[in-house]
């Protein structure tokens, strides 16, 4: 015989999508609430300026941030981004890349499940430099593969070479 208990019922204090409209007012952003669970904002970057959404779902108890920037993939392009995004994504510790193929749109992605904990304001701003950093990191290989026309293992290579030093 097991024996039902009563689980404390949890009373969130602050909605999670709050936290992000304060992150993206501190940094000057351009920012749209469509709703009291969705927001967007508009960041800067040195390849492009990043789109990010974040939805809260209530019944998922958890956070998602998709990460959007400009770069239409050509029809036949499509099959070499696929490859590339499993290579990317075999590298990844957080988060994933996607390709969405109805609206053409190549974006980064990444959910925080709270399980009734309140999220913090340093795990949105991680959450928010992880996806920058993701998105600078990889760009020059999603465009050497769209617009170069390179194989995506090359496009990849090329993309992480970095100088150091001075010449």
């Amino acid at each position: 015989y097991i024996m039902a208990t009563a689980e404390p019922v949890f009373m969130r204090l602050t909605n999670p999508v709050d936290l992000y409209e304060h992150i993206a007012v501190e940094n000057d952003w351009t920012l749209d609430r469509e709703s009291e669970d969705e927001i967007t904002i508009s960041i800067p970057g040195e390849w492009s300026d990043y789109h990010l959404s974040v939805n809260w779902r209530y019944d998922l108890e958890a956070l998602h941030l998709a990460c959007a920037f400009e770069l239409k993939v050509r029809p036949a392009r499509v099959p070499e981004i696929y490859r590339l995004l499993a290579q990317i994504n075999e590298q990844m510790w957080l988060g994933h890349f996607d390709y969405w193929a109805g609206e053409n749109l190549l974006l980064y992605r990444q959910s925080l499940m709270l399980n009734s904990a309140e999220p913090t304001l340093q795990q949105c701003e991680a959450m928010t430099g992880a996806a920058i950093d993701a998105c600078e990191r990889y760009y020059q290989a999603f465009q050497f593969v769209v617009w170069a026309g390179k194989k995506a293992e090359d496009a990849l290579v090329s993309s992480m070479f970095q100088t150091e030093g001075q010449a």
